[in-house]
């Protein structure tokens, strides 16, 4: 028993980081965000058993239920309060004003996502002669996690879709193609992302179709290939979304972010995140 013991205790001293001159706290995201890229990128899909992909799947679903209930049980005041909290602390920041392009959601109520208004806002013009950041935004394709990002210089370039939900038409009023970010010339600074439910080691619980995590493999091949800097993955979430460690079961397609931000503030996970945010 003893020798266990310290055979279990070696173990956990072993994944200990070395010491640096940073807070303590940032050791533990250090290493979580390493732990979590080394899975992501090295496990093939076809190590997991059916079996262990299929319960991986029900625990999702599960908690995709959970989180669904805590939403629809918040108020509207509490709503409101923590997403202009959530939207000054991105707009004051020094990252988000020093990025010149960036992908982000369109904020949608009836699926009770971080309001993201005053930061579309902030990024478009409001006249010709205004300095504004490239922005583009998602639309979805079809069925198969196939999704774009559409460059957009005002909101009337958005239009309903069969859900009902708002995304870039895929001409602009010229009858040209809107570009493309994994088209563009140059790299996108940020992604700010859309979820169900997050934790403080960088897992991010999307609504089950896939297209996000599709989408920014996509990206982080591109941005490889091109020599790019890999842009910041940034999640919006209410406080009710944000779980402990350990409660989002992922695989191996789940990308995780570099930082989360709520109505407390920033929560940076990435050593990229911690440079520069």
């Amino acid at each position: 028993m003893i020798k266990n013991a310290v055979a279990s205790l070696m173990v956990r001293l072993h994944h200990l980081p070395l010491p640096r001159a940073a807070p303590a706290s940032t050791y533990h995201h250090h290493a979580r965000r390493l732990q979590l890229s080394a899975s992501t990128s090295v496990r093939p899909a076809a190590a997991m058993s059916t079996t262990a992909e299929q319960a991986v799947a029900d625990q999702k679903r599960a908690l995709r239920t959970e989180v669904r209930k805590a939403l629809k049980a918040l108020s509207p005041d509490q709503r409101a309060s923590e997403d202009l909290a959530i939207q000054t602390t991105i707009l004051d920041s020094s990252w988000f004003k020093a990025s010149k392009r960036l992908c982000a959601y369109i904020s949608c109520k009836q699926l009770r996502e971080v309001d993201t208004t005053k930061i579309l806002a902030e990024c478009l013009p409001s006249s010709p002669e205004d300095l504004a950041k490239d922005l583009y935004v998602p639309r979805v394709e079809d069925k198969n996690r196939n999704m774009r990002m559409l460059k957009i210089t005002t909101m009337d370039d958005l239009v309903k879709n069969s859900m009902n939900i708002l995304e870039p038409s895929p001409v602009d009023a010229s009858g040209d193609d809107r570009e493309d970010v994994l088209s563009a010339s140059s790299p996108v600074d940020l992604f700010l992302l859309p979820g169900q439910a997050f934790d403080r080691t960088g897992r991010r619980l999307g609504r089950g179709g896939g297209y996000y995590d599709t989408f920014l493999l996509k990206y982080q091949e591109l941005a490889k290939e091109k020599g790019w800097n890999r842009p910041l993955l940034v999640a919006l979430s209410y406080s009710v979304q944000i779980m402990e460690e350990g409660i989002i079961p992922i695989n191996s397609t789940d990308v995780p972010i570099d930082a989360l931000i709520s109505s407390s503030g920033v929560i940076p996970i990435s050593p990229a995140a911690l440079e520069r945010m």
